[in-house]
């Protein structure tokens, strides 16, 4: 693969600067001064080779898409020649990666011709592998589903889906889902950002990262806390070192890990894994002693800080340092560099995300930058960095158990208005669910089975669980498995079921780690690069991508299976109703033309596939400072639209790169707190006070609009007569005419209100964030000052322990904490890049760091292979990486390996021809029980195991 592009398209196309035209311009390519002093004959001659590699000669049809791996989402030139994807190069001139690549994107092309792909249907037989046709797999499957259907109810399928569908994929795979009649649907921000989701949108209305990256040119400081962009998000820390670089940000890593961005970073704190609440309230003890809160701010914009502080004055310096592990002088330290330099982002991954005080973590985050005011400015916000390249569409699109797309909930108005959008009866769409009222309600209402819980609903006993029956069968479309806690009880959960089907481009370790010999099914889905359609990314901009190949052996689009198994399940009609289709392949573009149509809560509705397409093509025009569009077709447009957009397509609203920016007017991406939580709280006023985005009509707060709030405000003559009829008795989430948003927006204001964000939420667990000791813990000494919760009888329809857990105290037979991360050469569970021969070749061990000190103690030198074995009794046998990147007592393994089982090797149970080039224990084996009371978040980041020598 080589990054110089040779075509005989003109530059004007937008293709932008390859490194060949630029050696070319500068003088180096074409014998002027700088090549005859830098490359003259003395030290460098042409050769030529006696057998070159042959090439194709025929014409180069070069395509635009967007990286599969992180949520970066950098842009990729494809070169396509006969069919073949033959070269790629980083778009140069694209907004957000500007000609940069990781490992990871480098190797995309592998995708195109992978001899590891799954290539036709399967399924098992006496524990061997037989080829299907499709038509036979459909049916044999549906056949099987309708089964389970009438025995069990429609509750008993789970359709797991995937932040790799684009967003489209996403939007029908949750479509496809209520049709059946579940909300049994989930996808992998359910285990990586469900907490900030519910954390972050609690705070202040909407659950995404609030700036860019592009816009953290302009921060001055940056607290980066369970993030390592320099591995999971390489591409990032571009922007992050210019800030360094250019504005002299100053760049402060907490992590208990010394990690490669902390190798960047100005000030590296470690802290012990668990204690993010006690490390922030640490922070603010310091700024609220010494009067550094933004106190102009707080009053105009925040509501609930003096609960804040009686919270944070239970934790003096000396408290902090016993949690965290952090001496005064360090917090102090921190505190002032953060209060000294604003505005300023805080950042956070998983890291700050899977514990089960998870939703604790990011709302304190957000707290802190609420008191230093950095919230809606350029160069603040929290800058929440998503980990697959669609994990913020996906989640956007409503794949998820607890929510129909745009985040509207369960309740009777969302579904009438999704059947409205879908043009359906909804009386029919009601018929489908269970009727039945359980421990949580009727099905249709309330929150199904997570994805992080999957086990425990086939698992546990039908009376406990708030449906029908446990799980019969699970469909995992396009997981990995291995990302998930609890690897040897997920084992006989897989036992357990009647019948498994994975759709995935590879095979996955779902296919080799259940132990069984039947009821298994594999299906080809293709890649995204055989396939178009739109992705979100971290910042909410959405790009489109072109199709580059056309799918591979047999595989199909994901939308298509979709189709096929909607039409055999008797809703096929339903399900593309308002669509064109192409043979047996919904038309991408309508399916987003139907997202636009019902996405108003988050601004979804101004993004049509023409816009995004228009921005697609001229990715040129897009500023690398602040993403706006610079002349051309899209003038004064944002990059990617990134959400809200709000009003019709023809309304032309640009979007909004930072959120909650006052100081820009409503239609240039402006707008304040989102009035989501009601107007007043204990005979306490909830919206903003003398704050306001500039130019509107309404220089205060304000609640939400609706039909009533325009008749009140004389603005109601302002729609046309169409949009009067379709607003009458409708609110700015529900006018399918965009005219209650236009008219606000015309007028200065946001649709959604302007309020103040809470830093108290009364609808959670802990309505103040509160250090809560995890559920294994060696520090059982804090354990009665920091209990975790009492046990609930059910959340999202099972029973969830905590106490029960705490209680027992393992500490002294697994004395150390082990904690889990990303690596650069690999993303996700990693089958897919550990498929890929340049990938494989960079990293081929599966390893647990351990402090020298421990190693010493054990008798483990590096290299040695060990044991890891977690609480709850789960073992890996991986190789020893003796290191201080991590602290006495701290063991930090990779989540993306998969392959081998308790030192058992899988090899030989993949289908001939895709085994991955590597394979090795997966971290979650060993990981254990937890997961946070609001959203079910899985605890990867702080349980306890000991570790021995291998013999």
């Amino acid at each position: 693969m080589r990054l110089t592009r040779k075509t005989n398209t003109p530059a004007t196309t937008g293709l932008g600067i390859s490194r060949r035209q630029f050696l070319k311009r500068t003088g180096v390519a074409t014998g002027g001064v700088a090549a005859a002093g830098f490359m003259g004959a003395p030290m460098m001659q042409r050769t030529e080779a006696a057998d070159k590699t042959p090439v194709l000669d025929s014409p180069v049809e070069t395509k635009r898409t967007i990286c599969s791996h992180c949520s970066v989402g950098c842009g990729v030139y494809a070169e396509v020649q006969e069919g073949i994807w033959t070269k790629q190069e980083p778009a140069f001139d694209h907004p957000i990666n500007r000609g940069a690549h990781c490992a990871k994107g480098a190797s995309l092309r592998q995708h195109g011709h992978s001899t590891r792909r799954l290539k036709y249907p399967m399924k098992l037989v006496a524990g061997e592998w037989q080829r299907l046709s499709w038509d036979d797999a459909v049916n044999e499957i549906g056949d099987k589903l309708l089964e389970l259907r009438d025995a069990h109810g429609p509750d008993s399928v789970y359709w797991l889906g995937s932040a790799k569908f684009s967003n489209e994929q996403a939007y029908l795979m949750r479509k496809l889902a209520s049709m059946w009649g579940t909300n049994n649907t989930d996808h992998q921000a359910r285990i990586c950002h469900s907490t900030t989701v519910a954390g972050v949108a609690n705070t202040w209305g909407y659950g995404a990262m609030t700036n860019s990256l592009n816009d953290m040119h302009n921060s001055k400081s940056m607290l980066f806390i369970g993030s390592n962009p320099s591995e999971a998000h390489p591409v990032a820390m571009q922007h992050i070192l210019i800030a360094k670089e250019r504005n002299n940000c100053d760049i402060i890593v907490a992590d208990p890990r010394f990690t490669r961005t902390a190798a960047k970073a100005n000030k590296y704190v470690r802290i012990r894994p668990g204690s993010d609440v006690a490390y922030i309230w640490g922070l603010l003890w310091h700024i609220f002693e010494n009067g550094w809160e933004d106190r102009e701010y707080i009053n105009q914009r925040v509501y609930g800080m003096d609960d804040v502080r009686a919270e944070v004055a239970q934790f003096p310096p000396s408290v902090v340092e016993d949690i965290t592990g952090v001496p005064e002088a360090e917090m102090f330290d921190v505190a002032k560099r953060l209060a000294d330099n604003r505005p300023g982002c805080v950042v956070w991954c998983m890291g700050g995300t899977q514990h089960t005080t998870g939703n604790n973590n990011t709302r304190a985050y957000c707290i802190l930058e609420l008191a230093l005011g950095n919230i809606g400015k350029s160069g603040g916000g929290a800058n929440i960095l998503r980990g697959h390249d669609n994990v913020q569409g996906a989640t956007d699109l409503g794949l998820g158990s607890d929510s129909l797309p745009g985040y509207y909930g369960l309740a009777e108005g969302a579904w009438q208005h999704w059947a409205n959008v879908w043009d359906v009866d909804y009386e029919w769409l009601k018929g489908r669910f269970d009727d039945t009222e359980y421990a949580d309600g009727k099905p249709m209402y309330s929150n199904g089975i997570t994805v992080s819980r999957w086990v425990d609903g086939v698992l546990e006993e039908d009376e406990n669980i708030s449906q029908r029956t446990a799980l019969k069968a699970m469909f995992y479309w396009g997981h990995a498995v291995n990302s998930q806690t609890r690897g040897v009880e997920m084992q006989k959960a897989m036992q357990k079921l009647e019948m498994m089907v994975i759709v995935d481009p590879y095979p996955t370790v779902a296919s080799v780690m259940h132990d069984r010999t039947d009821g298994v099914y594999l299906l080809p889905a293709a890649t995204q690069f055989e396939t178009t359609g739109s992705v979100t990314a971290t910042n909410r901009s959405i790009q489109w991508r072109d199709q580059v190949i056309e799918p591979l052996f047999e595989s199909k689009p994901d939308h298509e299976i979709m189709y096929l198994f909607a039409r055999k399940l008797g809703f096929g009609n339903e399900l593309v109703k308002n669509y064109e289709m192409n043979g047996d392949e919904p038309l991408i573009e309508d399916i987003l033309r139907e997202i636009n149509r019902g996405m108003w809560t988050v601004g979804y509705t101004g993004q049509s596939p023409e816009r995004l397409k228009e921005h697609q093509q001229n990715w040129h025009t897009f500023s690398f400072e602040n993403l706006r569009a610079q002349g051309g077709p899209a003038d004064g447009d944002y990059y990617g639209l990134p959400w809200p957009c709000w009003g019709t397509p023809e309304f032309r609203h640009p979007g909004s790169p930072n959120l909650y920016d006052t100081s820009v007017p409503v239609m240039e991406g402006g707008m304040g707190f989102r009035a989501r939580f009601g107007i007043e709280r204990n005979g306490v006023n909830l919206l903003a006070e003398g704050s306001a985005p500039v130019g509107g009509d309404i220089d205060d707060g304000y609640p939400e609009f609706n039909d009533q709030l325009l008749k009140d405000l004389g603005w109601w003559d302002d729609l046309t007569a169409e949009e009067k009829e379709a607003a009458e008795g409708k609110n700015w989430k529900t006018d399918f005419s965009g005219g209650i948003q236009r008219v606000a927006i015309e007028h200065g204001c946001a649709p959604y209100g302007n309020a103040k964000a809470r830093a108290v939420v009364w609808t959670f667990p802990d309505a103040v964030p509160k250090h809560r000791e995890p559920l294994y813990t060696t520090r059982r000494d804090l354990v009665e000052r920091y209990p975790t919760w009492d046990d609930f009888d059910s959340i999202m329809r099972l029973p969830t322990m905590y106490k029960t857990i705490q209680e027992r105290d393992n500490s002294a037979d697994y004395p150390i904490i082990l904690t889990s991360g990303r690596l650069v050469e690999y993303e996700g569970g990693g089958e897919e890049t550990r498929s890929m021969s340049w990938l494989a070749e960079l990293q081929q061990e599966m390893f647990v760091e351990m402090n020298p000190a421990d190693a010493n103690d054990i008798g483990v030198r590096d290299g040695d292979d060990v044991w890891v074995e977690g609480a709850e009794g789960g073992r890996v046998k991986v190789k020893a990486l003796v290191t201080p990147r991590v602290d006495r007592k701290v063991a930090f393994m990779p989540f993306h390996f998969g392959g081998v089982f308790q030192g058992e090797s899988l090899h030989d149970r993949y289908p001939e021809g895709t085994v991955p080039y590597v394979i090795g224990e997966a971290a979650n084996t060993a990981t254990t029980y937890g997961y946070d009371p609001v959203t079910l978040m899985q605890e990867t980041k702080c349980t306890i195991c000991r570790i021995e020598r291998a013999s």
